[in-house]
């Protein structure tokens, strides 16, 4: 069950890989990737080379040649030199290999999670913990390690093959007696110790450290879960300490820090066991090869310099063998964060892809002039009904407010008209000419305050400093406008009543035929209400308003009201006509109700 779920992994893996190692970028990859492997041979070479550089340096030892001694001592200062030149060159490519990689793997990540909502999806089903943790710490750690790893690997069996050929020719044959069954001769006997000891102990750890691959998924998810309440209480500084909640976020840093101390306590445990048996066997390792070789040695069968080169090529390949046992916690770590890199790509692909329902999704067009809505149920995240059999019509340039008590959806149903809701069904028709939705409390990003007041774009349009400036003062934040190129973090500079005036602003720079108001000026007095509602119905583009609000006083700045009161499963909301329309253009009121 182990065995399949690793080659699981490893399929996984290489499916994750294979899109970089495929892409527009894959000839700079391959050639990069070629002049590492050309390296790291080169390396093996020089390995060998001082192997045999062994036997003549400890054979003039033997002998007392002083000339032989110094001429291996200059013979091993070009081996060396060369070995340690190839060695910071391959680690120097190898490190621009995983950032050129990582660059691709997470721009990639951040489109797919960017489009279409993918990241407010996620965060309403709640299916994946930590999607940025996967996107820059996962994504650093796969890279990395399947750079490290996988070289280690191929320089690994590069290696094992050289230096098997060496030890077979240098360990010559064994004979093993039996007493009077009498004696059995092995050929090569040093090869097959070296891969009995190696065999075993590779088998060993797997069993011991088997059980790091689910305490370092967890890990990765509990790190993830701490520095988000980190994050939070920083993001929220100015709630938290109005509220006086230090102790209660404590309390919630603590919780979360339990579950990653805990954690890392299971993990220190198991791998004190394996470090029990990983470190014996690297002791052992010193003098195994020279038990297994002094009898030949001391039968006179070799010199000093042919022992310490066969015990030089025992060791290389014995390591080389128990290379999985080495870096077993590191490959533990690389298989938890390919676990969790392929199950956000499994749900990033749900979402790019959904799974065909016929008319059981909310299907979105685009054309006409307005927005239009049919027979829509809406649901939420569990499945549970919303609202059922929701129908409006408004006319282009009209004002819809969407009201109804607490809790009955009006703001799913604005999100599911912006088209950022996808649990339900039902149709509905966005027209052209760009839309915006304005929630209760805007996003500011962090940057110049012309780039808030331009968030995210304005159809493509640039501004002068003089049009930023009148913009902030038909909202009433005129005095703002010689701040225009100031950087700070306006998300907290900025009250909520500021923030939601710069949101106005931001729709009469971009001027949407569909304006999305989702307790838009919850911020602001009656008059400040009425100034920016004034803006939008007074607009020379004449957009169509369609609101949430729980005031009164915003009945006036709308043609009709969509009441969501009624909005018990199976029975239709009813749109109701405001008995005295402000505006001059009366007709609009007995469209809606018609609709």
């Amino acid at each position: 069950m182990i065995a399949k779920a690793k080659r699981s992994l490893l399929h996984e893996a290489w499916r994750i890989a294979k899109v970089y190692w495929t892409s527009e970028e894959k000839w700079s990859a391959w050639g990069l990737l070629g002049l590492i492997i050309a390296i790291n041979l080169g390396n093996v070479f020089v390995g060998i080379q001082l192997n045999q550089w062994q036997r003549a340096f400890y054979n003039a030892l033997q002998v007392f040649d002083s000339g032989e001694l110094l001429r291996q001592l200059g013979w091993f200062f070009l081996f060396a030199s060369s070995g340690v030149t190839l060695t910071v060159n391959a680690l120097y490519f190898n490190q621009m290999l995983q950032i050129r990689w990582r660059r691709w793997l997470t721009e990639k990540y951040l489109n797919q999670w960017l489009t279409n909502q993918a990241y407010y999806q996620l965060q309403l089903k709640s299916t994946i913990d930590n999607p940025d943790q996967r996107i820059s710490e996962d994504v650093q750690l796969f890279t990395t390690q399947a750079c490290t790893l996988g070289l280690g690997l191929f320089t690994s069996v590069v290696g094992l093959g050289s230096f098997l050929v060496i030890l077979w020719g240098l360990s010559g044959t064994g004979a093993i007696s039996l007493g009077k069954f009498g004696t059995i001769y092995i050929p090569g006997y040093l090869v097959w110790a070296a891969l009995l000891y190696a065999g075993v102990a590779t088998f060993i750890t797997t069993k011991i450290g088997r059980a790091l691959v689910p305490l370092n998924f967890r890990k990765q998810r509990f790190e993830g879960d701490f520095r988000f309440s980190l994050v939070r209480i920083r993001e929220n500084a100015e709630s938290v300490a109005s509220y006086g909640g230090e102790r209660v976020e404590l309390g919630v840093f603590k919780e979360r820090f339990n579950d990653v101390a805990d954690n890392f306590r299971r993990i220190m445990k198991r791998q004190m066991r394996l470090g029990w048996f990983t470190n014996s066997c690297g002791q052992v390792a010193l003098v195994f090869p020279y038990l297994v070789v002094s009898p030949r040695y001391f039968a006179k069968q070799m010199p000093l310099g042919s022992l310490m080169q066969v015990v030089n090529a025992f060791v290389y390949v014995s390591d080389r063998l128990s290379y999985i046992t080495n870096a077993y916690s590191d490959i533990v770590a690389w298989f938890a964060v390919t676990e969790r890199l392929a199950g956000f790509e499994e749900k990033l692909e749900e979402l790019r892809n959904p799974t065909p329902e016929g008319d059981h999704r909310i299907a979105i067009r685009r054309g006409g002039a307005s927005v239009s809505v049919d027979d829509l149920d809406l649901d939420l995240p569990d499945g549970s009904a919303l609202l059922r059999g929701v129908s409006c019509h408004p006319p282009m340039g009209s004002a819809l407010l969407i009201s109804g008590p607490t809790g009955t959806g009006k703001s799913t149903l604005l999100r599911a008209i912006a088209g950022i809701w996808p649990f339900g069904r039902g149709n509905i028709r966005i027209g052209e000419g760009g839309m915006l939705l304005v929630p209760q409390r805007p996003y500011l990003p962090q940057g110049t305050l012309a780039n808030a007041l331009t968030y995210p774009s304005t159809n493509g349009k640039s501004f002068t400093a003089a049009e930023l400036g009148a913009a902030l003062g038909e909202v009433g934040l005129g005095s703002y406008a010689s701040q225009l190129d100031v950087v700070d973090n306006w998300g907290q500079r900025m009250s909520l009543g500021e923030q939601q005036r710069l949101a106005f602003a931001r729709v009469l720079l971009a001027e949407p035929a569909l304006v999305f108001l989702d307790e838009a000026t919850s911020g602001l007095d009656e008059a400040g209400e009425a100034r920016l509602y004034g803006f939008l119905r007074s607009a020379p583009w004449q957009p169509t308003v369609v609101s949430v609000g729980h005031r009164s006083t915003l009945i006036k700045f709308h043609d009709a009201i969509l009441d969501l009161a009624p909005y018990i499963p199976l029975k239709k909301p009813v749109v109701l006509p405001l008995p005295n329309p402000p505006l001059e253009d009366a007709e609009l009121v007995p469209e809606l109700s018609r609709a």
